[in-house]
């Protein structure tokens, strides 16, 4: 999809100018978002790197994955400019001229390089809001790291695996979409001094930290409730696949019982808390095919979700 066939799927930020200078996941993700509530969205990227073709993208997505930077940039309007340089330098003040909201995602010590230090520019931009994405809060934002990092230290890596998605990346963009919200009503609000913009850091860990919480709070670790304990909530395997189950709530859980054939629970008992109803329904499942399983789900109004091997 190219910006001129692009339509956001409101207007909520029409008028909002934001140039973003974040490369790789995060910053482009959040400015997705942005672009997606009607806001004039761009992108400064650096100059290619020498050998490659003219007006070639220079973020590292667009270089290992095309087809993901070409969507994270719908509806975003890419510039180039070296900010090492004068000439850099005076194209990145004329675009903030009129910028409402700048985003970043380099360390300290790199936006110092590059002329992008909030004290600096709130000075010399008095209007201008700024959300700078870090990988950790204050002092940690000069330690290298990433999403996988950031994971691991929040307690969301188990085995040898690598997680199904980037997860902080991903919550880290979504965090830095509403710190731009959040800055934008800052900036409207009645008691402050008229139009004087606010600067707002996103920590990815911190992203990675908000969503280990439910992990902390013990209800997805093996004992805990949706961690595998609950027989209603988990993977079975079927015939021809597996089956997600989430028969979390009484009412799922009684039918799902009498659908698989449990024997009728006691007063006060929850058979889904033990272990040999987890061994019936992994015989249950196991007989049925996907298809089975899906007429299962549709019949009885069952949350249940099939997938391949």
């Amino acid at each position: 999809m190219n910006k001129s066939s692009f339509k956001p799927s409101s207007n909520t930020l029409k008028g909002v100018r934001v140039l973003s200078v974040a490369l790789n996941l995060p910053g482009p993700a959040a400015l997705m978002r942005l672009a997606d509530m009607g806001a004039k969205c761009t992108k400064l990227e650096p100059m290619p790197p020498a050998g490659l073709v003219k007006g070639a993208t220079s973020d590292p997505m667009g270089l290992y994955a095309p087809h993901a930077y070409a969507q994270l940039h719908a509806g975003v309007q890419v510039v180039q400019a070296d900010l090492k340089t004068p000439k850099g330098q005076a194209k990145l003040h004329k675009l903030l001229q009129k910028t409402d909201v700048l985003l970043t995602s380099f360390r300290p010590s790199a936006l110092k390089k590059l002329g992008l230090v909030w004290v600096d520019l709130h000075a010399r931009f008095p209007s201008l809001n700024m959300v700078s994405i870090v990988g950790s809060a204050g002092v940690g934002a000069e330690i290298p790291g990433h999403d996988l990092t950031y994971l691991a230290a929040n307690g969301l890596v188990t085995g040898l695996d690598l997680p199904a998605t980037l997860f902080a990346d991903m919550a880290g963009s979504l965090q830095a979409s509403e710190a731009v919200l959040k800055a934008l009503w800052q900036r409207a609000q009645p008691g402050r001094s008229p139009g004087k913009g606010v600067c707002h850091e996103v920590a990815l860990e911190d992203a990675a930290a908000y969503l280990a919480l439910p992990r902390h709070w013990g209800l997805t670790v093996p004992k805990g409730s949706v961690g595998g304990a609950h027989a209603g909530y988990g993977i079975y395997a079927c015939r021809n696949g597996r089956v997600a189950v989430a028969a979390l709530e009484p009412h799922f859980a009684t039918r799902l019982a009498q659908v698989a054939g449990l024997p009728a629970a006691k007063p006060g008992q929850n058979i889904m808390l033990s272990p040999k109803t987890i061994n019936h329904l992994t015989a249950f499942f196991a007989t049925l095919t996907c298809k089975q399983v899906d007429a299962i789900a549709e019949t009885n109004d069952l949350p249940l979700h099939t997938m391949a091997l």
